[in-house]
């Protein structure tokens, strides 16, 4: 997991959870909860870019050897990404604290 970089947990949130300044959405690590994480298999990866298409949060991102890896801070577990894999590269595995 990447280094924290100032990033607030949701369960620092304000009761409420209410958003008290403007474009602050990338401030919140809201991957906190998933029970789920993907894992990327690099070996069956083809590089296609679908778990990067269909990824409703936008968590990945294209690395220097062309493989999309997922930004678990923003990552929610929900596995459309392994779901939609072609070669089946990527598992989803349960998360650990």
């Amino acid at each position: 997991m990447p280094k924290d970089q100032g990033l607030m947990s949701w369960k620092e949130l304000a009761p409420g959870m209410y958003i008290l300044e403007p474009g602050n959405s990338k401030k919140f690590k809201t991957g906190d909860w998933r029970a789920f994480r993907p894992v990327l298999d690099k070996d069956k990866c083809i590089k296609c870019g679908m778990c990067y298409i269909l990824c409703p949060d936008i968590c990945y991102q294209q690395d220097q050897d062309g493989f999309f890896t997922c930004n678990l801070f923003y990552c929610k577990g929900c596995g459309i990404c392994a779901a939609n894999c072609p070669k089946k590269a990527i598992t989803m595995v349960l998360e650990e604290e």
